[in-house]
C-alpha cells in the first residue's frame, strides 16, 4: 500500500469514527428531594429544575436584567396590578404538543392549589389574596393581581411551566434539557431537549450530575478531569485549588447567601417542654447569639472569603439592607447577663434553667460540608464557655430536609439560604408564618406570636406596593424585628467560591446560584473532552 492510501485510509478512519457525546460532568451534594418544579425546596432539586424547566421571565444571574424566555414580550400596567404576556409561538413541548396560553394557565392554577404547598406559590401571596391567571386567545396571557405588586416581572423566573396534556407527573418541561436517566443515590444524566425553542442551543449533549457528597473527592474528580465545574467550593479547597490549578478557581465574590442556626419552635416534634420553652425565649436566643464569634467563623472557616451577618440581608443587597443593622458582637460576658435576667444560672460551668435542668441541645447540620461541620464544633465550643452542652448530628441532605420540614425531629439546625434574587418578595416562602419553608415553625395556619404577625403584615405589605421606599421602609422594619428577636440567629455571608474546568468555555460564574451552569445552554467543551474523564 503506498503512502497515499495510507493517508486515505487514516483520514477514512477519522471520518467514520463515531462522535463522542460530550456531556457536562458536576456534582450535587444531595439527592433531590423531589424532581417536581414546584415542590423544589433544596439545592439539588432547583439544579434540576433550572435546567429542565421553561420560565416566562428569566432573570440572568450575571447582569440581573429580566430577559424574555417563553414570553416573547410583556407589559406591565401602570398601577402594578397586571401583567400581559405575549406568547412565543412555534414551541413546543419535548413530546411534541405545542405550547399554548393553556399550558401557563394550568400551571399556575396547580401551582397555586393549597393542597400542594408549593414554596413557589407563597412569591404570589398578597394580603389581598392570590394572583389570577387566565388566557385571551392561544398566545395571549393576563396575571392579575389583587393589589399593587413590586417588581412584578421578576416573580416568573421562579414559575416553571408545564404541560396542560401530558399524563406525566412530573412532566418534561420547556427548558434546554430533559430528564434523561436517574440512578437514586448515584446520578441525574439531562440529555439535550431535541425540540428547544432555541434552536441551536444547547450546544452540549447533556449535563450530568453526580451524587456526591464527599467535597474531597469532588475536588480530586475535579482535578482528574471528571469534573467540569464545582458550584461550591470549600474555602480550603479554594485556596489549594487556586495554588495547585491557577485560573480554576474563581471567588466571584460576596453573595446574597447566609448561614445560621435556629431552633425548633414548632408544637410538633418530640421536643422536651423544659426546651421548648428556652426555645422560644427571645432572651435565650439573643444570649446564644452573643456568645458565638462571628469573625472567627469568617476568618478560620472561610480563611476570610465570608463577612459576618447581622441578619438574613447581605451588606451586598445595596438595594434592601438595613444600613442601622451591626452583626452582634461575641460578647460572652453580655450573654451571660441575658440569661441571668432570663432565670439562667451557671452551676460549677454548667448552665441550668430556673428549675434546674442543665441547658444542653443538639445541632443538626448535613454530613459532608465541612465548613458547616467546622462551624458546629467552634459553636460548640463558644457555647461551652458560657456553660451550655452542645451535641453535633450530622445527616444525610434528605434526611436533613424531611426533620426540618416533615417530622420536626430536631431541636436546632446550622443550614444555609440561598438567594436567587435581591428583591424581598423572593423572601416570602421563609418569613411568613404560613410558609413551609419557614425555618423555626413552618406552616403556622396563625401566627404564633405578635411579632411573627407584624412580619406577616409588613411582607404582604411591601409585596403590594410598588413604590420603592415605602416597600423600603417596611423591609427595613422586618429586618429590626428580625434583629430583635432573633429566630434566625444569622452567623454569616459566604463569598460565591467556584471551579471552572479550563477545557469550558463561556462560563460566567455569578453571586446568584446557580453560579456556574445558569448559562450552561451556553457553555462548550474544548475538543479531547471525552465523556468526563480523559
Amino acid at each position: 500500500m503506498t503512502l497515499h492510501r495510507l493517508i486515505f485510509v487514516a483520514l477514512l478512519g477519522v471520518f467514520l469514527a463515531p462522535a463522542i457525546p460530550a456531556d457536562l460532568h458536576l456534582a450535587l451534594h444531595g439527592e433531590p428531594k423531589t424532581l417536581d418544579p414546584w415542590l423544589a425546596a433544596d439545592e439539588s432539586a432547583d439544579a434540576i429544575a433550572y435546567l429542565t424547566e421553561g420560565v416566562l421571565i428569566r432573570v440572568n444571574r450575571y447582569t440581573q436584567q429580566m430577559e424574555p424566555e417563553l414570553a416573547a414580550s410583556w407589559k406591565t400596567s401602570p398601577d402594578g396590578k397586571r401583567i400581559v404576556f405575549q406568547l412565543r409561538q412555534g414551541v413546543k413541548f419535548p413530546d411534541g404538543s405545542p405550547f399554548t396560553s393553556e399550558d401557563v394557565v394550568r400551571s399556575f392554577e396547580r401551582m397555586l392549589d393549597p393542597a400542594l404547598h408549593s414554596p413557589t406559590a407563597d412569591t404570589f401571596k398578597t394580603e389581598h389574596g392570590a394572583v389570577k391567571v387566565h388566557a385571551e386567545g392561544t398566545y395571549s396571557v393576563i396575571a392579575d393581581f389583587p393589589a399593587p405588586t413590586a417588581s412584578i416581572e421578576r416573580l416568573f423566573d421562579q414559575v416553571a411551566i408545564v404541560s396542560a396534556k401530558a399524563a406525566q407527573r412530573p412532566a418534561p418541561g420547556l427548558g434546554p434539557f430533559v430528564i434523561d436517566e436517574r440512578r437514586p443515590g448515584v446520578s441525574i444524566r439531562l440529555r439535550r431537549n431535541p425540540l428547544y425553542w432555541k434552536s441551536s442551543l444547547p450546544r452540549v449533549d447533556g449535563v450530568v450530575f453526580d451524587i456526591e457528597q464527599n467535597r474531597d473527592l469532588e475536588y480530586l474528580r475535579f482535578r482528574r478531569g471528571e469534573l467540569d465545574l464545582i458550584e461550591k467550593l470549600s474555602p480550603e479547597l479554594f485556596d489549594r485549588l487556586a495554588k495547585e490549578m491557577p485560573g480554576a478557581a474563581i471567588d466571584a465574590g460576596p453573595t446574597l447567601d447566609s448561614e445560621f442556626l435556629w431552633f425548633n419552635e414548632s408544637q410538633r416534634g418530640d421536643i422536651p417542654d423544659a426546651k421548648r420553652e428556652w426555645f422560644q425565649s427571645a432572651a435565650f436566643r439573643r444570649a446564644i447569639s452573643l456568645a458565638i464569634n462571628r469573625a472567627d467563623l469568617s476568618r478560620v472557616v472561610y480563611r476570610g472569603h465570608a463577612s459576618p451577618a447581622a441578619g438574613l440581608e447581605s451588606p451586598a443587597n445595596k438595594l434592601w439592607f438595613n444600613t442601622a443593622l451591626k452583626p452582634d458582637p461575641f460578647d460572652p460576658a453580655a450573654a451571660t447577663n441575658e440569661l441571668s435576667r432570663d432565670g439562667f444560672r451557671l452551676d460549677k460551668g454548667v448552665l441550668r434553667d430556673r428549675h434546674g435542668n442543665p441547658v444542653e441541645f443538639s445541632i443538626i447540620t448535613n454530613a459532608g460540608s465541612k465548613t458547616r461541620e467546622q462551624m458546629a464544633t467552634m459553636i460548640q465550643q463558644d457555647l461551652g464557655k458560657v456553660g451550655v452542652k452542645v451535641t453535633i448530628v450530622t445527616l444525610d441532605f434528605p434526611s436533613l430536609i424531611e426533620r426540618i420540614s416533615r417530622n420536626m425531629n430536631y431541636e436546632a439546625c446550622l443550614l444555609g439560604l440561598t438567594n436567587v434574587d435581591a428583591d424581598p418578595s423572593e423572601m416570602m416562602n421563609v418569613l411568613l408564618s404560613s410558609a413551609s419553608n419557614h425555618p423555626w415553625n413552618p406552616s403556622q395556619k396563625t401566627p404564633a406570636t405578635p411579632w411573627e404577625a407584624e412580619i406577616d403584615r409588613l411582607m404582604l405589605a411591601q409585596a403590594a406596593t410598588a413604590g420603592y421606599h415605602a416597600r423600603k421602609t417596611s423591609f427595613d422594619r422586618v429586618q429590626e424585628i428580625l434583629h430583635q428577636q432573633e429566630p434566625v440567629i444569622y452567623l454569616l455571608h459566604p463569598n460565591a467560591l467556584v471551579a471552572v474546568s479550563p477545557r469550558l468555555a463561556g462560563a460566567k460564574p455569578a453571586v446568584f446560584l446557580p453560579h456556574t451552569f445558569w448559562n450552561a445552554e451556553e457553555l462548550t467543551i474544548a475538543p479531547g473532552r471525552q465523556g468526563g474523564a480523559q
